[in-house]
This record gives structure tokens, C-alpha cells and sequence, in this order.
């Protein structure tokens, strides 16, 4: 792993996403690496040698420059708040070099020093996110855990340097009881979860369990770049898995998943965030 400390230039960059405004990536690159990551084309240009997982940039002054951007944009808006702010859309903010830098922190701080009126949210998969649970609280931010297995070993595999899918759902029902709102992405959505559905079940049913009430739920993106890179993992590691993500592109997996999906919600007595399951028909514009 290799690891640089830079200069960032922005740190509140607007979003192409539909759900923000503007997002917040403390970092270029990613430690956890996890094998379908869609960011996984960040930094090609500047680290061709490495693969995602391999590198990361510590945006050391975000903290600092975000500060700035937020006085000036106070000006332009004649208001504190400005919009949905989301934090991140191609790293992890919570990945493990935030326990040294604490970049993320920062930031949050700099918003709450700021009285931000908007909405923050947040996306992990990493239970460091409870060491701020007090800025959360004050931010009145929601906080989102990506769960895509309830075996810890499913988890790895994809997910290569990830904390536990355990620990992660332990840090869901830590955020409820301390009053943090909370979502859960389970996405993508992994084979083992369409061939065997009742799994499905036991993921939302757990989720339950621990006091979410609201999903996303989104199908694997098999974009040009994310299949290569995940293919040639499967070929070294698990080559009968390439068949069945072959499968997941037809639209008969795509009617399949959404009945499993809308049998399983009803079960768990679960709601989609915004009714229906993520599909990348779309482009989207993610910029760090």
C-alpha cells in the first residue's frame, strides 16, 4: 500500500448523484479494495503500475479548505445550508488510515463549527465511524453501512480488506441506540443472495434486528472496466462464479431479483429507499 499525503485544491465538489447535492471524498483511493468497486477506475492515470486497494491519497488540508468553501458559499447563498452533502463517492471515508489522519473528522467538524442546516450522509462500511458518534449527533447526520453478506467469509472474498460484515452490523444497532439515523446498502447484491433466496431473508431480517428500517438495494454494475478487473479475480480464485455474474446483466435475473427483493422487503417489513432497486442504466458524474 502506498500512501501520500497531498494538497487538495476543493473538497465540496458538486454531485452527479441523485440522492446529493455536493460530496466530500477525503481520500483518492481506497484500502479495503474490494473486488466489484465501481471507483475502481480512480487514480489509473496517476498510479498505472497499481491496482485499487494498492494506493491512496490523504487529502491532508480538506478539513481546511472545506472551511473556506464553506464561508464562500454562505456568501453566494445567503444561507448555511446549501444542499444534500454526501460523504463519499469513491473511497470510504472511514477506511483505516482515517483512524491516523482523521480527515473525515475533520471535516465533520468543520460542519458542525460551521452550524451546516443541511443534510449529511454518510456511507461505510467500517465501524470507525463510532468513534464520532457525537459530531453525528450534533450534525444530525444519517449514517449508512454497506452489507452485502451475513457470512463474514462471503464478505472477504469480495471485500477484500473490509471490516466484518459482523462488526458493521454491530455499529448499525450501536447508531440506533445512540439516536443516529441509519440506513443499510445492501449492494451489490451477490450471488449467493439470488441463488439461495432465503439468505436474502436472513440479511433483511437481521437488518431488522438491529433497528434499520429503511435500504437501498442495488445490482451489481458489470460496466466494461469493473468486469475486467473483477473477472480476473474470479478466474484466480473462483472461476464458477464468472457464469453466474454472466447471468446477472439478463433481463431475466433482473425480474428475478426484483421478486426476491419484493418478497423478502415484505417479510422483513423493510422499506426501499426510493421504491425501486438500483440499476446502472444511468451514468453518474463522481468526482473527488
Amino acid at each position: 500500500m502506498e500512501i501520500k499525503e497531498i494538497q487538495a485544491k476543493s473538497i465540496l465538489t458538486k454531485s452527479g448523484l441523485p440522492d446529493a447535492d455536493w460530496s466530500v471524498n477525503p481520500y483518492v483511493g481506497c484500502q479495503f479494495g474490494c473486488q466489484y468497486c465501481y471507483a475502481a477506475f480512480i487514480g489509473r492515470w496517476k498510479y498505472p503500475d497499481k491496482t485499487w486497494g494498492q494506493f491512496l491519497d490523504v487529502k491532508i488540508n480538506a478539513p481546511e479548505v472545506l472551511r473556506q468553501e464553506l464561508a464562500k458559499l454562505e456568501k453566494k447563498y445567503k444561507s448555511k445550508n446549501f444542499g444534500a452533502i454526501f460523504f463519499s463517492s469513491v473511497t470510504d471515508c472511514y477506511q483505516a488510515a482515517e483512524a491516523k489522519y482523521q480527515i473525515t473528522r475533520g471535516c465533520l467538524q468543520a460542519l458542525a463549527d460551521f452550524g451546516y442546516q443541511g443534510e449529511i450522509s454518510i456511507l461505510t462500511k467500517s465501524p470507525l465511524v463510532l468513534r464520532d458518534i457525537e459530531l453525528l449527533k450534533k450534525l444530525k447526520a444519517e449514517v449508512g453501512l454497506t452489507i452485502t453478506a451475513l457470512d463474514d467469509e462471503v464478505s472477504r472474498f469480495f471485500e477484500v480488506a473490509a471490516p466484518t460484515v459482523s462488526g458493521r452490523l454491530r455499529a448499525l444497532k450501536k447508531l440506533n441506540d445512540e439516536g443516529v439515523k441509519t440506513y443499510a446498502f445492501v449492494g451489490p447484491v451477490l450471488p449467493h443472495l439470488i441463488l439461495s433466496p432465503e439468505k436474502l431473508d436472513e440479511l433483511f431480517i437481521k437488518l431488522k434486528e438491529v433497528a434499520v428500517r429503511e435500504i437501498y438495494v442495488e445490482s451489481i454494475n458489470l460496466s466494461a472496466k469493473i468486469k475486467e478487473r473483477l473477472y480476473q479475480y474470479l478466474r484466480r480464485t473462483n472461476p464458477a462464479l464468472i457464469n453466474v455474474f454472466d447471468q446477472m446483466k439478463t433481463p431475466e435475473y433482473r425480474q428475478r431479483l426484483n421478486k426476491i427483493v419484493r418478497v423478502a422487503l415484505s417479510r422483513a417489513g423493510l422499506k426501499l429507499i426510493g421504491g425501486e432497486i438500483i440499476y446502472h442504466n444511468k451514468k453518474f458524474n463522481f468526482i473527488i
